[in-house]
């Protein structure tokens, strides 16, 4: 079952989820409207390695906004740190910012029960596009589960900013429990 928009006021002020800074103009009929956070980051190298930490950059978005360029991935995160114990969150892009030809988070969208910060997002566009903090970018809807829960309790727990991968963290301790 997934959360209407009442429902997910209800739990934001009951505690049953958590939305920092809520706002009741950003609840959607089932789902709530998350804002683009002030920071972006970039890789630097040219290509990607999952075996080590790759290099970034980082950038604020001014009040001019950031022109994002095609070929290049963006990690952006929501300006909310959002969060349940209960419920399972799921993050899509707005259907009017993929209109503009952005596709966000579309590898990942599901949350952990239980991980509570800002989420990252995947930026890719396919034409320049220029983003503002604070626009609209994403929708996050909230769906009941069943059974046991095991709360999150990974590497990106308490998320504050954009987080770049750390698959490269897996890799190694898949590679000490082999030998």
């Amino acid at each position: 079952m997934i959360l209407t928009g009442p429902e997910i006021t209800a739990a934001a002020h009951d505690g049953r989820l958590r939305i920092t800074p809520f706002a009741a103009d950003q609840v959607n009929p089932n789902s709530y409207n998350v804002r683009l956070g002030p920071t972006l980051i970039t890789y630097t190298s040219t290509v990607l390695d999952p075996h080590r930490p790759n290099p970034t950059n980082a950038t604020s978005i001014g009040s001019d906004g950031h022109i994002l360029q095609p070929g290049e991935l963006y990690l952006g995160h929501t300006l909310e740190e959002v969060g349940s114990d209960t419920f399972v969150p799921l993050l899509f892009g707005r259907s009017s910012v993929g209109r503009l030809g952005l596709f966000v988070e579309i590898t990942a969208p599901i949350g952990d029960i239980g991980f509570h910060g800002h989420w990252t997002l995947m930026l890719t566009p396919v034409r320049p596009l220029r983003v503002y903090e604070g626009m609209q970018i994403g929708q996050i809807m909230f769906f009941v589960s069943t059974g046991a829960i095991d709360l999150y309790r990974g590497k990106y727990q308490a998320a504050a900013g954009p987080q770049p991968s750390a698959y490269w963290r897996d890799l190694a301790r898949l590679q000490a429990v082999a030998s």
